[in-house]
C-alpha cells in the first residue's frame, strides 16, 4: 500500500479501473476524512452519516469507468456526498412530517408547519464544547443553507466552486451564505447564552 501513496489520484483511478483493488483502497484512505467532514457537517454524527459515507465511495467505485477527471477526485466525491446527504435530509423531512402529522391528525391545513425546537443545552452545558454547539446550530439550518455553509466555510471551497458543486448561480450561493451566517449567529447566541 505504501508504494501506492506516491501515485496521483488520477493514476490510482486508472489502476483501480484495471482491477487493482488496493488502488481504490488508497483513494478511500486518501479522501475519507474530507468526505466524513462533509457528511457530518450535513447530517451530524448519526448512523445515517456512516451509511452515506459508505454509499459515497460505493457510488464512486461504480462510476470509475465514467469518471473523466473533469473535476478532482476530491470534488467529485464531495458532490456525491452532498447529493446523498440532501437525499437523506429529504427522507428525514418526510419521516418527521409523517410523525408530526400523526401526532396532530386534526391539524388545520392552513396552519404554519411545526417548527422543531432547539435542543435544550441548559441542563448540562459542560457536556457540550464549542464544536458540539456549532454542530447543533448547523443541524438547525435548512439543508439548502447548510450545504452552502459546509462547502464554503467548513470544506473551504471557493464561492465559485460551491456554486458549481451545487449547480446554483453564484448570486444564489452568496445570498444563501449570507442568510445562513445570520441564522447561525442567532442560533449560536441562543446556544451560548
Amino acid at each position: 500500500m505504501q508504494e501506492l501513496n506516491r501515485h496521483t489520484d488520477w493514476e490510482l483511478v486508472e489502476l483501480a479501473r484495471s482491477g487493482e483493488q488496493r488502488a481504490f483502497n488508497a483513494l478511500v484512505i486518501r479522501h475519507q476524512k474530507k468526505v466524513a467532514t462533509t457528511i457530518i457537517g450535513m447530517l451530524g454524527k448519526t448512523p445515517e452519516a456512516e451509511d452515506v459515507g459508505q454509499e459515497t465511495f460505493l457510488r464512486f467505485y461504480n462510476a470509475l469507468n465514467n469518471f473523466r477527471g473533469d473535476a478532482s477526485v476530491s470534488t467529485y466525491l464531495t458532490k456525491i456526498a452532498i447529493n446523498l446527504c440532501l437525499n437523506e435530509l429529504n427522507r428525514r423531512k418526510k419521516r418527521s412530517f409523517l410523525s408530526l402529522f400523526s401526532l396532530a391528525p386534526n391539524r388545520n391545513q392552513n396552519e404554519e408547519p411545526f417548527e422543531l425546537p432547539l435542543p435544550d443545552t441548559s441542563q448540562k452545558p459542560d457536556n457540550f464544547d464549542n464544536k458540539d454547539l456549532i454542530q447543533i446550530a448547523l443541524q438547525q439550518l435548512d439543508p439548502k443553507f447548510r450545504s452552502v455553509v459546509v462547502l464554503r466555510l467548513i470544506e473551504g471551497y471557493s464561492t465559485n466552486e460551491t456554486a458549481q458543486l451545487l449547480n446554483l448561480p453564484l448570486g444564489t450561493v452568496l445570498s444563501r451564505l449570507a442568510r445562513a451566517q445570520d441564522k447561525l449567529k442567532q442560533l449560536l447566541q441562543h446556544l451560548f447564552n
